[in-house]
């Protein structure tokens, strides 16, 4: 895939004024095409510069917050276009990877900074590998957060298989398991933003190892995602970088929850086989949102890499 084209990342007035990395939310706007769209980024910590993007298509940036990490790193949390107060596309089959790594480098050359760390979780995972390999001048570091190299047909049936698995364990105790395996494959872009939701909201138990042992605990986190329909139409071939991963430069650390029902173990081997030099870190009884099931051994990984790689974020 090409690079897209330069960003023109324009703020308004205020903004001009005020830090692109002071705490609180930022607004840029990005040349798309003729059009302008806003997007807008959350700084939260202190630190060298960790940006962080989201998983989805279409999921709001909140469920990424990473109180944890923010006590030694400045969290950058991207807020992708077509979810929350970020911009809308003009046409919803623009929604692609190449045009969420056009605004992931626009947030990047927008913070004036030489080199970052970029953490990608899910379909995050994917935008950091496309821009790690297109930008590579501007990775210190790469974080790959319960992700895959491919998906398509392949992927998506080990999806379901894991989900029907999980399903027959759970659907005497929890007879609403039953109807899981069809919210995985709904078309969501049919449903508006709260019928989305409500889908993921619904299913969301299966991205824990044991959600029902600690509902009390998880509960509030699964109440915080929010699914935005319009981006889940989005058009482009399927995502597909295995050949490209050994061009990636940057010390890479693949960061994954073994209990993980669709960017598990089998994925993450296959970044780390093939980035040269990059480490895995495996977490115990952990599923899908690691940072929530398993917050320290979660922030302990990544801040372990991050030391071991110099003070490079620096």
């Amino acid at each position: 895939m090409n690079a897209s084209p330069e960003p023109t990342p324009r703020q308004s007035p205020a903004e001009d004024r005020e830090s692109p990395l002071s705490p609180g939310t930022h607004t840029v706007a990005v040349r798309h095409g003729s059009s302008l769209v806003e997007q807008r980024y959350h700084v939260a910590g202190t630190g060298p510069v960790c940006v962080a993007h989201s998983g989805g298509p279409g999921i709001g940036w909140d469920y990424l917050r990473m109180p944890l990490l923010e006590k030694d790193l400045t969290m950058v949390y991207i807020e992708p276009v077509g979810t929350g107060a970020s911009g809308r596309l003009p046409d919803p089959r623009e929604y692609n990877l190449a045009t969420y790594t056009h605004f992931l480098h626009a947030v990047i050359e927008h913070l004036a900074l030489p080199e970052i760390a970029l953490l990608g979780h899910s379909h995050g995972g994917f935008v950091a590998q496309r821009y790690a390999l297109d930008h590579p001048e501007h990775v210190a570091s790469l974080i790959l957060y319960d992700t895959s190299p491919v998906t398509g047909e392949g992927f998506w049936s080990v999806a379901v298989a894991n989900m029907e698995r999980f399903a027959r364990r759970h659907v005497a105790e929890h007879p609403e398991v039953a109807t899981y395996v069809a919210g995985l494959t709904a078309r969501l872009d049919q449903l508006g933003d709260d019928g989305a939701t409500a889908v993921l909201r619904s299913i969301s138990p299966a991205y824990f190892f044991d959600y029902w042992g600690r509902e009390d605990e998880f509960g509030p986190a699964r109440e915080m995602l929010r699914m935005y329909a319009e981006p889940s139409s989005g058009e482009g071939p399927p995502f597909d970088v295995r050949g490209e991963l050994a061009g990636v430069s940057a010390p890479t650390l693949v960061l994954v929850g073994d209990a993980d029902f669709i960017c598990g173990p089998h994925w993450a081997r296959m970044i780390h086989d093939e980035i040269p030099g990059a480490r895995l870190a495996v977490l115990d009884e952990t599923g899908h949102l690691g940072h929530v099931e398993n917050p320290e051994g979660f922030a302990t990984a990544v801040a372990t890499f991050l030391a071991s790689v110099n003070g490079s974020t620096e």
